[in-house]
């Protein structure tokens, strides 16, 4: 039944990320990083992904932000921060974990990699650096156009932006893997190639988004982290 479950976790995840992908080359994200992130998002939070997008990403679209312009809406603009501007915030450092866990953990795999006579450190240590450079990528592209920064000046506002946030990420994620690891599973550990452990993985990414919101909302009300929406 597990076996099922996770196969029909992960099909439904893997649908709504194709469904978000079709709606975003249909109808491209004003910032263009964000069609990569909801997407990858989507592969974690499934339909909460894609109500979350219908719901604040397609108005961010580059066409629906050109008929604001358009029609010259002149409502006075709300400085107040909302929990959604800080969810898709949140999104950059979630998709940024998932697609360097992706490949981290299928090359892990492949190579049969530990450290400390273990390959859940092994892990520990290579989805961190893996997820924190992805991770400075995303954020990149995300401040430099929105700061008109230069290229060195975008990389450190990157680095601040995103360093906090992925360690943040990382305490839910890494929290939920050694559960799975010592608790669920002592004895026969899951591997990359069984789909039992990416369902695993999509719960472990959903409680990093939480453990990162909290910074992720204080990042962006510091200023070091732009507002999405």
């Amino acid at each position: 039944m597990f076996h099922v479950l996770s196969i029909f976790s992960l099909t439904l995840a893997g649908l709504c990320a194709a469904w978000i992908t079709v709606d975003v080359f249909r109808r491209p994200q004003h910032m263009a990083v964000m069609n990569v992130v909801w997407p990858v998002t989507a592969l974690y939070f499934g339909p909460v992904a894609v109500w979350a997008y219908l719901r604040f990403g397609r108005p961010q679209s580059h066409a629906a932000m050109q008929e604001k312009q358009k029609a010259g809406n002149q409502q006075k603009k709300d400085e107040s921060l909302h929990w959604n501007q800080v969810a898709v915030a949140t999104s950059h450092c979630g998709a940024g974990c998932t697609i360097a866990d992706i490949v981290t953990e299928f090359t892990l795999f492949a190579l049969s990699a530990t450290l400390f006579g273990s390959e859940l450190w092994a892990k520990f240590v290579w989805d961190l650096a893996a997820a924190w450079l992805v991770g400075i990528v995303f954020q990149y592209f995300s401040i430099k156009p929105m700061r008109n920064l230069s290229v060195g000046e975008g990389i450190v506002a990157a680095i601040k932006a995103d360093t906090f946030s992925i360690l943040a990420f990382q305490v839910g994620m890494y929290g939920w893997m050694a559960f799975v690891y010592f608790v669920l599973f002592p004895q026969s550990h899951l591997k990359a190639v069984q789909p039992e452990y990416w369902a695993m993985m999509q719960i472990g990414m959903i409680c990093g988004f939480f453990t990162s919101y909290p910074m992720n909302w204080w990042l962006v009300q510091s200023g070091l982290k732009e507002k999405m929406g």
